[in-house]
């Protein structure tokens, strides 16, 4: 059974589009699959620790040299991506906060992206010198974003520093197999909202049945 790693990112708790999306996706997912192994991460509400000086340095050291400090400065980032290489798909719920991710987040990828944990680099490939080691692995996208059009070819595609960012660093770690299901116009009219939402929640049903198969 496949196990599935899901984060959520909103900073509301309630009338968050993204954490409806996820709770969509897991609800379900428990439906196909009673026997699910499902764990949840919050970033959303929770004080993700940002990298610091002493972060720095205690990455920087081989493992065998790190103090206990060092170690425990690296504690929350070693339980982070432990949490990402038990997981066969990850699920991450996230809004657009000025046509970017919330900051929780980039913390978070700041917390994950380590090398010679996530990724490693090719010196005698210098065209794709990054190899991810995060493989064998599908990335699962629940976005939600106030107005429309910022997909590839769309009017608001220049401004979509969310799914783009999201996309190439995960990718960088390994993981390219990669889903989107978008809730779009949250700022705008009621009606455009609920059919937003409605198609946005059959894809991630359709998803699950047609895709993300065990």
């Amino acid at each position: 059974m496949k196990k599935l790693l899901v984060i959520n990112a909103s900073a509301r708790k309630a009338h968050s589009h993204s954490r409806t999306l996820t709770e969509v996706f897991t609800n379900y997912w428990s439906k196909k699959h009673p026997d699910a192994v499902i764990n949840l991460r919050e970033l959303g509400n929770a004080n993700v620790p940002h990298v610091t000086e002493d972060w720095i340095a205690a990455n920087l050291k081989p493992v065998a040299a790190r103090t206990d400090r060092e170690k425990e400065v690296l504690g929350t980032s070693d339980t982070y991506i432990a949490e990402l290489r038990e997981a066969d798909i990850i699920v991450l719920g996230t809004p657009m906060y000025n046509w970017s991710i919330p900051s929780t987040v980039k913390a978070y990828i700041d917390q994950v992206m380590r090398l010679n944990e996530t990724f490693r680099i090719n010196p005698f490939n210098p065209a794709e010198p990054y190899v991810g080691l995060l493989q064998h692995k599908s990335l699962v996208l629940l976005v939600a974003r106030g107005s429309q059009g910022y997909e590839t070819g769309e009017p608001n595609a220049r401004l979509n520093f969310q799914t783009t960012y999201l996309k190439t660093v995960f990718n960088m770690m390994g993981i390219d197999d990669i889903h989107m299901v978008a809730v779009d116009g949250t700022s705008l009219n009621k009606e455009v909202l609920l059919a937003t939402v409605d198609r946005a929640h059959q894809q991630v049903r359709s998803l699950i049945e047609d895709v993300l198969k065990p």
